[in-house]
């Protein structure tokens, strides 16, 4: 093993505090077990991206990274699109002989583990009902959400300060169809009068937008007992995280119930977690899984509200992981907000995978021991290249990753 490369990986990555365990560093063929290939709790708020090729081992990644989180109190949240991550409230298979081989070639000792999981469900098939009011998301939320301009939103706003100067509340989207026509009828239109007045045609687009979200599966979350944000930060009776797992694999063809849920998740943990700096470990990580599948039908108005959590959820104690198949999924405004970078093997069948690859390496640090590009595309599964940011925020040297099993089942 080179004695320089050695050498780098124990000033990159030796740490006198907490820190997940990501693997061991592999230099032309060979794994050094000297110094783990790891990352400071306390920096686990910097944001993350895990990228890689369909079947290269990000599912599992997630899991290493999920798992650790919840032993060391780190209550956990995750998007699951597949139901890949069911796994995780279960201890894995020590007999298993592929992770056997593993655990000896990284000198790691296996210790098989669940964890606390809840498990939860847009439609309530899949686990606990998740719902919200209409009344939480407020006119401009509710207006991004339903595509509307700025006239259409000012209608909405007028619409939620009738509601609220009249104590009527706003549960679902019926009570917001209702409330519009009867505003917009005979009998309602006196009342209005004092607020300013709204058209018929904007009226008209609201009840289609309404209905639109509805045929979309939206009706299922709206309404009450309304989900609480806080539910996300618990720990069990032994002090590990929960981990809450939102199963999304029945409702995936609904892509504007997916997006309306994920806007408001976001806009909820921003405003109601207070400012807390710099903290010894993450009140919460939130990790997208599929992250691809997100970004592809994004509204603009979601797009805009993940960059501005990714820009500044962070002094909340909140890190936010997407994993996706390209770092080029995610849009250049959100990858710039993350510090942690776990990237799995790339393929260049076509030309636009091509530059996909080089545009993946430029962005890694510079590096004496490996040719980036080319250790990208010749890493196995369960392998990545990893940089992360050690405690005083510097980027640590790239390292070719040997990466742990997981503690449950893969």
């Amino acid at each position: 093993m080179n004695d320089a490369f050695v050498e780098a990986m124990r000033q990159g990555y030796t740490l006198d505090e907490p820190s997940i365990v990501i693997g061991s560093a592999m230099h032309e063929g060979e794994v050094s077990n000297d110094t783990r290939v790891q990352v400071a709790l306390s920096m686990m708020n910097r944001h993350g991206l895990v990228a890689g090729a369909t079947g290269t081992g990000k599912t599992k990644t997630l899991q290493l990274l999920a798992g650790q989180l919840s032993k060391a109190g780190v209550p956990v949240f995750v998007l699951d699109v597949k139901g890949d991550l069911t796994g995780l409230a279960a201890p894995g298979d020590a007999s298993n002989a592929k992770l056997i081989e593993r655990a000896e070639s990284l000198n790691w000792t296996f210790e098989p583990s669940g964890h606390p999981v809840e498990f939860l469900s847009l439609s309530g098939a899949l686990g606990a009902q998740v719902r919200a009011t209409v009344s939480s998301f407020g006119p401009l939320l509710l207006g991004k959400v339903l595509d509307l301009n700025e006239t259409q939103t000012s209608v909405l706003a007028l619409v939620f300060k009738y509601c609220d100067d009249n104590d009527l509340p706003l549960l679902d989207l019926k009570d917001l169809a209702t409330t519009l026509k009867f505003l917009s009828s005979d009998e309602g239109k006196p009342i209005l009068a004092e607020y300013g007045g709204m058209s018929t045609a904007s009226v008209g687009v609201l009840l289609r937008s309404i209905v639109v979200l509805e045929q979309e599966g939206a009706d299922s979350f709206f309404g009450e007992m309304e989900f609480e944000v806080a539910d996300l930060l618990r720990t069990a009776p032994d002090g590990s995280g929960v981990i809450s797992i939102l199963e999304l694999r029945d409702v995936m063809d609904k892509p504007r119930l997916f997006s309306t849920f994920t806007l408001w998740l976001l806009a909820q943990l921003y405003e109601q977690l207070p400012e807390a700096g710099d903290l010894p470990k993450p009140k919460l990580c939130f990790f997208f899984d599929e992250a691809h599948l997100l970004f592809d039908d994004a509204s603009e108005a979601l797009m805009d509200q993940i960059e501005r959590t990714a820009r500044l959820i962070r002094s909340k104690g909140v890190g936010v992981y997407f994993v996706t198949q390209a770092p080029t999924d995610v849009p250049s405004s959100v990858l710039a907000q993350l510090g942690n970078r776990i990237q799995h093997a790339l393929r260049a069948f076509t030309p636009d995978d091509a530059d996909a690859l080089r545009e993946t390496a430029r962005t890694f640090p510079m590096t004496d021991f490996y040719d980036v590009e080319r250790t990208i595309t010749s890493l196995g599964t369960g392998e990545a290249l990893v940089t992360v940011l050690s405690p005083a925020g510097v980027p640590t040297p790239p390292a070719a990753t040997r990466l742990l099993p997981p503690d449950c089942p893969m």
